[in-house]
């Protein structure tokens, strides 16, 4: 509340002349600066909290809805793999970016007044701190699921029976996919492509005593835990890891050889795109930068705590690791394949499943959504409402005769999206199919490039933009099917266009009108 004498001086500058009034402004902004200069506060980059930094508290966050109890256990553990593979593409993507500023010599702070070198050095600490806590978490839910009958066994725990078991699917399905690999001066290093998982080797012939070195490159497409048999019928599901497996048979892949040494090693590489936006062909460019993308520069090597350190030391030498890169892991490699537990049949262990409504007025009229728009506008709030009108809307626009022209933006599709099949589909019909795909969002890139190259094939034309500004959502209109009267049906949407992210943790808003 502005005190008396306030008012009185506000008066008096009111009925002063113009020029006194222009002293009276040149007073007051002298003020303000004399105020700035006793306040230096509003000046410090201290007011600023570091991008990088803050992305990292947000992945915590994640990371505790794993300690949530009121989270099924299964929930717990799915929050759990969200948060590290999270992790890997902060490390692909904002790290990648803050190295490649390093090495080029740039020396811009960040609004928080860090240069790139100060930035990743408070990165490294914050990121020990977080993995540190994954792995915490991770043997505490192991111990909580192993009450729930979901056991993790350690090779030495394998009863007889499980061991014989073990060793003819090691054979059967396993031994053929693999390709051990001796290094030496004729054999040297391999490729490892990006998160690949590789098992590490120090070996010792028996014959001369002579060392070598190999490796085993585990194919990303086994799955990580092999369920073993119930052979004693206790009704438990019990599981061993992949690498613990091929751990316990390496004489099978190396006979002839003991074994002094081993540990097994992940990578992170940089995996960060840079594009050329006045590229005369969009969909060949990103097409070749993804395949660049594979060989990208190491930027984080994660090593089993138990590789020897001479083994470690090669490895990292090999694939041009420097000390601040490297991450000896307390635990178990790859957090993020724990999903694949996630998808165990237990769904007392999981949330109940949440069943959408399908708008009423749509089936009220049969299913016609053009009918149900006629009538007054639509908005359908998702998840409480299906996203499948959005998908009968698109259906609908491609199979009926009286629509001419689809427009579309598409953001983040998913790898079999359906809308991207109506799209097609109107484009076979011979209407007028324009998609605007908004290509970037690490990780969709690949989706949208096979797809718009089917698209290309059915003739629909797609006019792909790598725009500078973000919209996290499909720009409208999104679809604009013609009606029989001539009348645009514009479908306005918040969030993404891949079904895969319509998880009940997302909430989004469709909105349809007539636009007479």
């Amino acid at each position: 509340m502005a005190t008396l004498e306030t008012r009185k001086e506000a008066a008096r500058a009111k009925s002063a002349p113009a020029s006194e009034a222009k002293s009276a402004a040149e007073a007051k902004a002298e003020t303000v600066a004399n105020g700035a200069a006793a306040s230096p506060l509003r000046h410090l980059p201290a007011r600023f909290i570091n991008r990088e930094l803050s992305w990292l508290q947000f992945n915590r966050r994640v990371m505790e809805e794993a300690s949530n109890r009121n989270h099924p256990l299964l929930e717990q553990l799915r929050f759990l793999s969200i948060s590290a593979n999270n992790l890997d593409e902060f490390f692909m993507v904002r790290v990648a970016g803050l190295r490649g500023q390093v090495l080029a010599g740039l020396t811009a702070l960040s609004p928080d007044g860090l240069t790139p070198a100060e930035q990743l050095v408070k990165i490294s600490e914050a990121v020990a701190g977080l993995a540190s806590d994954q792995q915490k978490r991770w043997r505490e839910l192991r111990e909580e699921l192993l009450h729930e009958g979901i056991v993790l066994v350690d090779a030495p725990d394998l009863t007889k029976a499980e061991r014989a078991w073990l060793e003819d699917h090691f054979l059967g399905h396993v031994f053929p996919v693999l390709t051990p690999l001796a290094i030496d001066p004729a054999h040297p290093f391999p490729f490892i492509p990006n998160l690949g998982f590789t098992m590490a080797l120090s070996l010792q012939r028996m014959s001369d005593a002579r060392a070598m070195r190999a490796l085993i490159r585990v194919p990303a497409k086994i799955e990580r835990f092999i369920k073993l048999p119930d052979l004693a019928e206790t009704g438990a599901r019990r599981f061993i890891t992949l690498e613990q497996t091929v751990g316990l048979f390496i004489n099978r892949l190396f006979p002839g050889y003991t074994v002094k040494g081993q540990g097994s090693f992940r990578i992170i590489r940089d995996s960060d795109l840079e594009i050329e936006e006045e590229a005369e062909d969009l969909v060949r460019h990103f097409e070749s930068a993804l395949k660049r993308r594979r060989r990208g520069s190491v930027i984080r090597l994660e090593a089993e705590a138990g590789m020897p350190d001479d083994l470690r030391h090669f490895i990292a030498t090999a694939l041009g690791v420097v000390d601040d890169e490297i991450f000896r892991v307390e635990g178990v490699l790859a957090l993020n394949e724990l999903s694949q537990l996630v998808a165990l049949d237990r769904p007392d262990l999981k949330f109940v499943p949440y069943a959408p409504r399908y708008p009423e007025r749509i089936r009220d009229q049969g299913g016609d959504c053009f009918a149900a728009i006629r009538q007054k506008d639509l908005v359908v709030h998702h998840p409480y409402e299906s996203f499948d009108v959005v998908v009968q809307f698109l259906n609908q626009a491609a199979r009926d005769p009286n629509v001419v022209a689809i427009k579309q933006t598409l953001y983040r599709t998913s790898s079999d999206s359906p809308i991207v099949k109506a799209l097609q589909e109107a484009a076979e019909a011979g209407k007028s199919v324009d998609d605007c795909d908004r290509k970037y969002g690490h990780g969709q890139q690949r989706h949208g490039n096979e797809q718009g190259r089917g698209s290309d094939d059915d003739c629909a034309r797609i006019a792909q933009f790598a725009l500078r500004r973000r919209r996290h959502a499909p720009s409208g209109p999104a679809s604009v099917p013609t009606d029989e009267a001539g009348h645009a049906q514009p479908h306005e949407r918040s969030g993404n266009d891949g079904i895969e992210d319509l998880i009940d943790t997302t909430e989004e808003v469709s909105f349809v009108q007539i636009d007479a």
